[in-house]
């Protein structure tokens, strides 16, 4: 049987471009695909409170870490620790923890840490606290809870 040269042509042609269309459908592998930025990490609670302490809300200090305030029902205790991102050099850090309406003074710690300011306590049953920290140059605050 003998083909034209038209017929070849065109079935060749035919099939380099269903070899493209294929080509342009087939994922990139994982060696020509541009690795994407990793987020930085978020801080996370530490556990700095001790055992029965719970996790009840949490601020950001700029973009630098969080304020987490923990409650002990066993206890009625608040508790409130600052959290850097990440651990480093260290830096000026400070945790408030105040249970209003009470005569007593916030309870404080400050000074220059590399991963996080804190513990500190009040006594929490029929009171709101207001919490807050600061980072660095970032500081922020809340309250609202009330026991």
């Amino acid at each position: 049987m003998k083909l034209s040269r038209r017929a070849v042509t065109a079935t060749a042609l035919a099939a380099l471009a269903l070899g493209g269309t294929l080509a342009a459908t087939t994922p990139a592998s994982a060696a020509t695909t541009k690795p994407t930025a990793k987020a930085a990490a978020a801080a996370t609670y530490n556990g700095a409170c001790g055992s029965g302490y719970t996790v009840i809300d949490s601020t950001p200090v700029g973009n630098s870490g969080k304020v987490f305030l923990t409650w002990n029902a066993s206890t009625g205790k608040n508790c409130a620790v600052t959290v850097r991102n990440a651990v480093g050099s260290r830096i000026n850090m400070r945790v408030t923890l105040d249970a209003l309406g009470d005569s007593d003074e916030p309870a404080v710690d400050s000074g220059t840490y590399t991963s996080y300011a804190g513990p500190v306590y009040v006594e929490g049953r029929d009171s709101c606290v207001a919490w807050g920290g600061t980072i660095g140059n970032a500081s922020a605050e809340d309250s609202g809870h009330c026991s």
